[in-house]
């Protein structure tokens, strides 16, 4: 299945984290050591080989520096722990000052290497082995390499004996990208049992994971009661509005845009156009056309007069077409006139001359469709017969057969074309 971006919240999602760079103590019998956090790990933890008292010191004046951001004095003063300490300690913890120096450097990739490095040490105590464990899944993560990240937080889970809502949240995104829905469906869902204040961003994920299985249903229901219980929220009414328009539930996707819209949380220029396109696409599909047009214009005009729909070739044909459904002949005039003074191309011109040729104000017609073939159009051929029919309504036969022998060099319109040509007694 083809993985495709629903939600704003999922484009670009960025993981953010830190690692544990705490200064490093010889003193092992400290009274203020913190809770043991994987007090079910079956792992033996190793004997701390650090000795030295002038490398105990400089490995903390390399995380100075790391949580400084000097990169440069980071490398300096850990590199050579790195290439000739005796203590794999000592090597370990210095590699995972470099890891976080890379990081935050902006280069997840060369981080990745330092970080594993210093977990294959095997030195680290405990907390510390399985922190970084799980700080390596989320890099592997962030370098979209979804599969190892799943890896590494199986890892992580079996070895540190230890379950999380946040490990849960990461599988279920990285299952996500990797477009295994019903997979992401489940981690996401374990990771909201495990939590009474679940993340934003599972939400989404769960909704979208919905989507793109074949599950709509439950994720429109979804989408909607997350904005209900947030009303004035914009984001999650752009989520609620765009997979209820997915499902085609043009009735739903209407009445959460006009809650937006009355309480001000319909903001974004694309969500004003979706409620117009919402009462277009409920006209078209069972409801009254003409009623659903004014409501769509009433809504464009709305939010023309408020700012959050600006002057655009795009926005002014969508208004037209909604015109021409209602019927409204001269409201369609007015927006595609204005869409046409902003146009790249003559497809504007076109629409107008066809109003026109319905208006059977032939003059007209044939004014801007000669306008919109000479700026260029997509479908040449179809403009051209109706130049052609506006030709003949206005007793030009010459100029009728021109058109009309233009129509007959598009492949689109070429049967119906000749077949014109041949009843006018031209051509064979």
């Amino acid at each position: 299945m083809k993985h495709t971006p629903l939600f704003t919240m999922l484009a670009g999602a960025a993981l953010a984290f830190t690692f544990a760079t705490a200064p490093v103590h010889a003193d092992k019998a400290s009274k203020d050591k913190p809770a043991v956090q994987y007090p079910n790990t079956a792992r033996v933890a190793p004997k701390l080989d650090l000795t030295s008292e002038k490398e105990q010191k400089a490995l903390n004046e390399g995380l100075d520096a790391v949580n400084a951001g000097d990169k440069a004095k980071a490398e300096q003063i850990l590199q050579p722990i790195v290439d000739g300490s005796k203590s794999k300690y000592a090597q370990a913890i210095a590699l995972q000052g470099l890891a976080n120096v890379t990081y935050n450097a902006g280069d997840v990739k060369a981080a990745i290497p330092l970080l594993k490095r210093s977990i294959d040490n095997g030195v680290m105590p405990n907390d510390t082995y399985f922190q970084l464990m799980y700080e390596l899944a989320q890099l592997y993560a962030a370098d979209q390499q979804y599969q190892a990240s799943l890896d590494t937080v199986a890892k992580w889970r079996a070895d540190g004996k230890k379950e999380t809502a946040d490990s849960y949240g990461l599988e279920g995104m990285d299952y996500y990208r990797l477009e295994k829905y019903p997979e992401a469906i489940a981690a996401i869902q374990k990771a909201k049992t495990l939590t009474d204040k679940p993340q934003d961003s599972w939400n989404q994920i769960l909704m979208a994971s919905y989507a793109e299985s074949g599950k709509g249903g439950d994720a429109a229901k979804m989408a909607v009661d997350e904005y209900q219980k947030n009303p004035t929220d914009s984001g999650m009414l752009h989520n609620a509005s765009a997979i209820l328009l997915q499902q085609q539930d043009y009735a739903g996707a209407i009445k959460v845009l006009e809650q937006g819209r009355a309480n001000g949380a319909l903001k974004d220029e694309g969500d004003w156009i979706n409620l117009v396109k919402a009462y277009l696409l409920q006209a078209q599909n069972g409801g009254d056309p003409k009623s659903g047009s004014a409501k769509a214009l009433a809504a464009f005009d709305d939010g023309v007069a408020k700012g959050a729909i600006k002057p655009s070739a795009a926005n002014y044909k969508l208004a037209g077409d909604a015109s021409v459904i209602g019927e409204n002949d001269p409201k369609a005039i007015s927006y595609y006139q204005k869409g046409a003074a902003l146009a790249s191309d003559g497809e504007l011109d076109v629409a107008l001359g066809r109003v026109y040729f319905q208006d059977q104000k032939f003059s007209d017609a044939r004014k801007y469709l000669k306008q919109g073939l000479a700026k260029g159009v997509q479908h040449k051929g179809q403009a051209y017969m109706v130049l052609a029919e506006s030709e003949r309504q206005l007793k030009d036969k010459p100029a009728a057969v021109t058109a009309m022998m233009e129509a007959a060099k598009d492949p689109d319109t070429a049967a119906k074309a000749k077949d014109w040509l041949r009843k006018a007694g031209v051509g064979k």
